[in-house]
């Protein structure tokens, strides 16, 4: 029996959901529960063909958990490894490689250093920064955000120098971000699973959190769906997300991706609402489903870090395999044919 696993923490409503779903499928072979875990006992086996990972950002023992879990087998949703090594600000130089539109953005030094931090570790760092130059790129207004944060958290709208400092006073210890601000008319959040089913959602991150998600009928300008659903999928596939949410914010026609570092996006029932929730609890099961068919052992080079920023992760092609001669023809000689990888 093969076994899916949801981990996941404060949530109500689409955990038990998904399990439900999957366990309705009634899939020979297949079953789903949430995860139990304690002590974990290096390179051995979690038990689970797949686990769709809904907490371990917050929850270190989690990641932990789920690294040594694929190392033994389990397909994990979202690969660990790369939500590791990920952060909003390399997101947006990825997309603007690929092509996607991204609001100017800034990488700014932490205003309070961690703890430990000496002047001496700082010997690499311009001082005093040229703060005029960073507003001359960005300009104003702007957002100043963590480099990886989530849910809206430590994020000030800022429209000049002074709201701009005074806000980086309050930044702490975090890496933050400094972006161009969009004048949106329309917003959207994007589901997208598997690299291949995405679900716009119209959105609008300046009403209250319960009431964001835009539930009544809207009309768009012709193509602009299109390219949301195009530029989502493509950021997906070059991240390598199997479950996320892309937010764009659409000005004068162009959707500028906004946030795009969301593997464990909001799924709750009663935020998405009733439509956008059936949704995604559907795409998550058939995603889950599909990859507790196709479990097998792990092919370590995957798990490299260098195969997964450089694209290397497929399994290296097979030898070419030469054909025996073909038995000759009276008069006629047959020619040797190479099979080349991949044909």
């Amino acid at each position: 029996m093969k076994k899916i696993g949801v981990l996941f923490g404060m949530e109500n409503t689409f955990p038990g959901a998904l399990v439900n779903r999957i366990n309705s499928m009634e899939i020979e072979g297949i079953t789903a529960e949430f995860v139990q875990v304690g002590g974990v006992e290096m390179a051995a086996p979690s038990g689970y063909a797949v686990i769709v990972d809904r907490i371990s950002h917050d929850m270190p023992f989690y990641r932990s958990f789920l690294k040594n879990a694929a190392l033994s087998g389990t397909q994990v949703i979202n690969n660990p490894f790369w939500w590791s090594a990920d952060d909003k600000f390399f997101n947006y130089a990825l997309a603007s490689k690929l092509g996607v539109a991204v609001p100017r953005t800034a990488l700014l030094p932490h205003k309070y250093f961690p703890p430990n931090i000496e002047s001496s570790s700082l010997r690499n760092l311009q001082f005093p920064l040229d703060w005029d130059a960073i507003f001359d790129y960005v300009k104003f207004p702007a957002f100043l955000k963590p480099h990886d944060g989530g849910g809206w958290r430590d994020v000030f709208h800022v429209h000049n120098r002074e709201e701009f400092f005074a806000a980086y006073d309050q930044s702490r210890d975090l890496c933050m971000t400094l972006q161009a601000a969009v004048k949106f008319k329309e917003y959207f959040r994007c589901y997208v699973v598997g690299q291949e089913k995405v679900r716009i959602m119209a959105y609008d991150p300046r009403r209250p959190h319960e009431h964001r998600y835009v539930l009544e009928p809207q009309e768009y300008p012709k193509g602009l769906l299109k390219r949301v659903e195009k530029d989502a999928l493509t950021l997906c596939k070059a991240l390598g997300y199997d479950l996320n949410t892309v937010e764009f914010a659409v000005e004068d026609g162009i959707p500028y991706a906004i946030d795009f570092m969301n593997p464990a996006p909001d799924a709750d029932r009663f935020s998405v609402g009733e439509e956008n929730f059936e949704w995604i609890v559907n795409a998550v099961a058939e995603l889950a489903v599909k990859k507790a068919r196709e479990a097998h052992a792990p092919d370590l080079k995957e798990l490299r870090w260098g195969a997964l920023l450089t694209g290397e992760s497929k399994a290296p092609a097979k030898a070419a395999v030469k054909k025996a001669p073909a038995k000759k023809a009276p008069a006629k000689k047959t020619a040797v044919k190479k099979v080349l990888p991949g044909t």
